[in-house]
């Protein structure tokens, strides 16, 4: 039934003893049961989800619905939280589709849909989070009905605590879409309403709004004719900015841990870190710039000093962004500049810690850099500006000795032709922005 570790964790067993105690209770016991199970998740990580929660376990929930063994409002309370902790902690594990309880949750869906009269109009809603949450390659069927019924939950302004609860489950179901295609007139409206008023009234939880978010820009990933209500209207440059210092200033960087110790992070941390995420599409497609987006740049910089003696996976995110920031013909140099990007990104490159991966990454940011810096403006006053930020960054590298970090790593041949790091050059003076 389960995915046996040689060491279970003392949680796992736990939860997996609970489970099998299930079918020999009532539908009240097993609710009991179940909100205990809830409760065990919200301190489990990664591994220890995956290993409980199969494609042998979902099946063997659909056999025990099949025999009237575990209720289905029960089955919706179990598998509700299995989905939000999945979405929360970016759990790519895709075994619920394959699983006989898959097939159920949509043929219940498409039944309850399709009803005239007496349609379980909340019934509908948990399936499509329970669904959208722990599935993924939708069928466009499906996900039409999942989509447009999760965004009218989701527009529930009440400001009731349970509410909040029921629109943060909602929205976090919508952003695990991803990048399936969605037709914009099924959410563009929706999706714009709630995060404007969220702006004007702040009703929505942090994850909430990050979810809305993040719904939001997987679409533009497909569809560049979003950018002028990305940019421009929704201000997701600013946003994005307010949102990602308050949660740094909720984090306690100095811990020893996050997951490179295999330590839970915290909601305030996983939450950064689902934001920091569609950042990387984000700057790989943008092609509008302004103002708000040096102050989102400026934040993603704080946020990669901060991590970076502690949170590694935070730390290299960011650094993830800087890259695509610099490839992206849109984002000004001289922003990277103003912002703190390049700086934080030499000092970096110094440190003892460094692993290749890093290093590659960071030295392919100034590869590019010094690409574009290369480039002629036919313009008097713009070829002025571009020679006159060369020198400040060539000064920049040299203040901080780069020139001897990069002739070490190229006297270290394994790091350049182990991974196959074809895109970084051989010629120590690409590396640099001469003057």
């Amino acid at each position: 039934m389960f995915a046996q570790e040689n060491q279970e964790t003392s949680i796992s067993k736990m939860l997996n003893e609970l489970f099998c105690e299930l079918e020999h209770c009532n539908e009240d016991e097993q609710r009991k049961k179940i909100e205990e199970m809830n409760e065990m998740m919200n301190e489990m990580n990664v591994d220890e989800i995956k290993s409980i929660f199969t494609k042998g376990l979902f099946n063997k929930m659909n056999k025990m619905i099949e025999e009237k063994k575990l209720s289905i409002e029960n089955t919706i309370l179990l598998l509700k939280h299995v989905g939000f902790c999945k979405a929360l902690k970016n759990l790519h594990d895709y075994r619920f589709r394959y699983s006989s309880l898959n097939k159920r949750m949509e043929e219940m869906i498409i039944e309850e849909e399709e009803k005239k009269e007496e349609k379980n109009e909340r019934l509908l809603v948990d399936l499509c989070e329970c669904y959208i949450s722990l599935s993924y390659n939708f069928p466009p069927k499906l996900l039409s009905i999942c989509v447009t019924c999760l965004l009218k939950a989701a527009l529930n302004k009440e400001e009731s605590e349970e509410n909040q609860k029921e629109v943060e489950i909602a929205l976090l179901a919508l952003s695990n879409t991803e990048y399936n295609e969605i037709d914009k007139e099924l959410y563009l409206k929706e999706i714009t309403e709630i995060i404007k008023y969220q702006q004007k009234h702040r009703n929505l939880t942090k994850l909430a709004y990050q979810s809305a978010w993040q719904f939001l820009i997987y679409r533009f990933f497909n569809d560049d004719s979003l950018e002028e209500v990305i940019v421009n209207e929704l201000h997701f440059g600013r946003e994005a900015a307010r949102e990602l210092e308050e949660l740094a200033r909720c984090i306690d960087w100095k811990k020893k841990g996050g997951v490179e110790m295999n330590k839970e992070e915290t909601k305030d941390e996983l939450i950064l870190m689902r934001w920091l995420c569609p950042f990387f599409d984000f700057f790989r497609s943008c092609r509008s710039w302004n103002e708000e987006f040096v102050e989102l740049i400026s934040s993603i910089t704080k946020v990669f000093r901060a991590a970076k003696n502690n949170f590694c996976h935070i730390r290299d995110q960011c650094i993830h962004t800087f890259l695509n920031a610099v490839e992206n013909m849109a984002v000004k140099i001289e922003d990277l500049l103003k912002s703190g990007a390049v700086d934080a990104v030499l000092e970096e490159v110094h440190q003892s810690t460094l692993n290749e991966d890093t290093a590659y990454e960071c030295l392919l940011f100034f590869l590019n850099i010094s690409e574009r810096m290369k480039e002629e403006e036919d313009d008097e006053k713009e070829e002025m500006k571009r020679r006159s930020i060369k020198m400040e960054i060539f000064e920049k590298m040299e203040e901080e000795g780069y020139e001897d970090a990069i002739t070490s790593f190229h006297e270290t041949t394994d790091f350049l032709n182990k991974k196959c790091y074809y895109q970084l050059s051989l010629n120590i003076s690409d590396y640099f922005v001469n003057a």
